[in-house]
């Protein structure tokens, strides 16, 4: 793989980055929107089967492709599967020009003060080292936020910070997620509270150690504009977080700079009863109306 034309992808290419990282717990959900319930299955292996096959399908659909995907986010038993033969990484950049990222977290701790924080992630330098041996260009960790806390909201981002640090010691890029719940009544406010964390992590780390941001789409149109430009930030991703991906493209449009990284709002109304045509036909306009917005701003 060409690493410096992965980078050169990231940071400048117009599109946005599909997330196909859905986990052990949020697999039936995904599968029973896809059409493919439960009784189709008779445990987890063949459920990760399914969920496979529906992200080959997705991948290898001819729309798909670093024109309008820059990159891709996988889940980490889609790392160790294969893709039109070859392991799943070094497929959808072969084939398609897509980079890959690999979601490394392995869920979330109770609430408390507002956030809920990630779970400790054991062997985390085996599964770095096992990326990158699998051709991965980065990776992806997912915490929340509840409540305008300010508190916690800054445990929350030193947490990703702390394990970013970590990633990029292996030579990856890490996407910092701190996902704010969509629902929550305060919500502009634990942006505001956000943007003041993230600036501080982001001022103390060293030149050369550049991360990507993955946040909720925001109140306040533009709000992450000092992010996006900000030296140590590759690239800002937004994430649909619930919204219908009609309301989360109205949203991303007024982002300038933003790009996409949207998962359920990507696949929503594909299924597995489509023919090839029916599929791919879906498919390839939702993925134009989301690198429509990706580039609006």
């Amino acid at each position: 793989m060409s690493n410096s034309e992965q980078l050169e992808q990231i940071r400048n290419g117009k599109g946005f980055i599909a997330a196909l990282d859905q986990s052990g717990g949020s697999t039936p959900k995904a599968l029973r929107l896809y059409g493919v319930e439960e009784d189709a299955y008779a445990n987890d292996e063949e459920m990760f089967d399914k969920i496979h096959e529906m992200r080959t399908r997705i991948v290898k659909a001819p729309a798909f492709n670093g024109e309008k995907v820059i990159g891709a986010i996988l889940f980490e038993k889609t790392m160790d599967r294969e893709m039109g033969g070859m392991p799943s990484g070094r497929f959808i950049w072969e084939d398609s020009r897509v980079v890959p990222f690999l979601k490394i977290d392995k869920g979330l701790e109770a609430e408390a003060d507002g956030v809920q924080m990630m779970k400790p992630i054991d062997g985390l330098d085996a599964l770095l080292k096992r990326g990158v041996e699998k051709g991965m260009f980065g990776t992806k960790m997912r915490s929340v936020i509840n409540a305008a806390s300010t508190s916690g909201i800054a445990a929350n981002v030193a947490q990703q910070f702390d394990l970013g640090r970590q990633i990029l010691g292996h030579g990856l890029v890490p996407i910092i997620e701190p996902e704010v719940t969509i629902s929550i009544t305060d919500k502009a406010e634990a942006e505001d509270i956000l943007l003041a964390e993230l600036t501080k992590q982001l001022d103390a780390l060293p030149e050369g150690k550049d991360v990507m941001l993955k946040l909720t789409l925001p109140e306040k149109a533009n709000l992450y504009q000092s992010l996006v430009s900000h030296p140590r930030v590759m690239r800002v991703v937004a994430l649909s977080g619930g919204y219908t991906r009609e309301e989360a493209n109205a949203r991303l449009s007024k982002n300038t700079g933003v790009i996409a990284s949207f998962s359920r709002a990507l696949t929503e109304g594909l299924s597995a009863q489509q023919t090839d045509t029916e599929f791919n036909e879906m498919i390839a306009a939702t993925i134009d109306s989301i690198y429509q917005a990706s580039v609006a701003g």
